[in-house]
């Protein structure tokens, strides 16, 4: 493999500018105008789908023939979050902060894009690079899929990668089967009759029935669910009344469930409505609900973590390679990806002291940034083993 001149630094240099300049999801601009600057830089064509997603398109040497497409994807938005720092990459956009690492991702990406540029006549068939938005509002993957990221030629594996605060800067992290958790975001609004404070006989109080609410919700994973399954619902977010001697006249809730089968899932749903009209009849309220499905569980295929694997051992070292045995509840929309084709969701492991160790959408949350150009060679490595199959 021929590595470019400076590659290493021009790597890191990517993810410090992005990381100095984040934008949130679907404001991407300035992001998407690097990621096709680089691009063109290293001849590769791009295209835009929507306002801020790019996928670049490299044909390899295609000497037997195409075997194929294989994509790498990397998402790009940031968070609303202030940044807490005194690194010189810090982000200068006050209250928005690249907390969860994306600017690793398009700087894996686009390393990974060097390198096949630079190896190309190694690579018997296409190589798709996807830079995603709008990640962590679960609607970006979608867009790029309804707007044919995975046609044209059509892709026949993707990868994605998403460094981890918990995994050795060194190592990689690869998962059979399910990976991460499905998401369910639902809101209540419980309403009441209003009256004095002092007089609750003579009204419907919403601020006690959404009490009793929330404590019988976490019976449903408690007492409905079997320990052996993977189940979780929070509620994240309550409000309603106006002052401290008025009986509010609604209530409203907001929270989530993670399951990583659709059977749970579709049961927990179940139970949840049940719930609401044991509490309309039990206190006398009205609630309208809204609980909407907004991510697919993350489920691996396989053959292309075998895939993976192989190429972990090429580039780290199989001692490197750290095989996770236990799913996250937390949720991904690279899931809408191998929900289409077959996939695998990587964690490139970045923690090496106290200041890369902090979890994602912490305020202090940094990579080890060495961690970066290696991750790339992966990509690359997994492109050459997958067209020489």
């Amino acid at each position: 493999m021929k590595i470019p001149n400076n590659f290493s630094q021009d790597t890191i240099n990517i993810r410090r500018k992005i990381h100095q300049n984040p934008e949130l999801g679907g404001c991407e601009f300035k992001t998407a105008a690097l990621i096709e600057e680089t691009l063109k830089k290293l001849k590769i064509p791009s295209k835009r789908i929507g306002k801020t997603g790019v996928v670049g398109m490299l044909k390899g040497s295609l000497k037997k023939g195409s075997l194929g497409t294989i994509a790498f994807r990397a998402d790009t938005d940031a968070l609303p979050i202030t940044e807490i720092s005194n690194k010189p990459y810090k982000s200068k956009n006050s209250g928005t902060m690249h907390a969860c690492g994306h600017d690793a991702h398009v700087a894996i990406v686009l390393g990974a894009a060097a390198l096949c540029a630079q190896n190309a006549q190694n690579l018997n068939g296409n190589v798709k690079f996807i830079f995603q938005p709008n990640e962590e509002n679960s609607q970006g993957a979608k867009s790029l899929i309804d707007g044919g990221a995975l046609q044209n030629p059509k892709v026949n594996a993707i990868i994605g990668v998403h460094v981890c605060p918990w995994v050795k800067s060194g190592q990689i992290g690869l998962k059979y089967g399910a990976m991460m958790a499905g998401v369910d975001q639902f809101k209540v609004e419980i309403s009441g009759l209003t009256g004095h404070g002092a007089y609750p006989e003579k009204t419907i109080d919403p601020v006690a029935a959404s009490a009793t609410f929330v404590c019988d919700l976490q019976t449903i994973v408690s007492r409905n669910i079997s320990p052996l399954e993977h189940a979780v619902l929070s509620v994240g977010k309550i409000y309603g009344g106006q002052s401290y001697n008025i009986i509010a006249s609604k209530v409203s809730l907001e929270g989530t469930v993670r399951t990583l089968n659709q059977k749970t899932r579709v049961k927990i749903k179940k139970l949840f409505m049940d719930k609401i009209k044991a509490l309309e009849l039990s206190r006398g309220v009205k609630c309208k609900v809204s609980y909407e499905a907004t991510g697919n569980p993350l489920i691996n295929t396989s053959r292309i973590v075998d895939l993976c694997c192989t190429a972990a051992e090429e580039t780290y070292g199989k001692k490197n390679i750290v095989m996770l045995t236990e799913p996250s509840m937390g949720g991904e929309d690279f899931a809408e990806y191998i929900k289409k084709i077959p996939g695998s969701f990587v964690y490139v492991g970045t923690s090496k002291n106290p200041a890369t160790s902090y979890y994602w959408h912490h305020e202090s949350f940094d990579v080890d940034e060495p961690a970066l150009p290696k991750a790339s060679e992966f990509l690359y490595n997994t492109a050459k083993n997958f067209f020489s199959r």
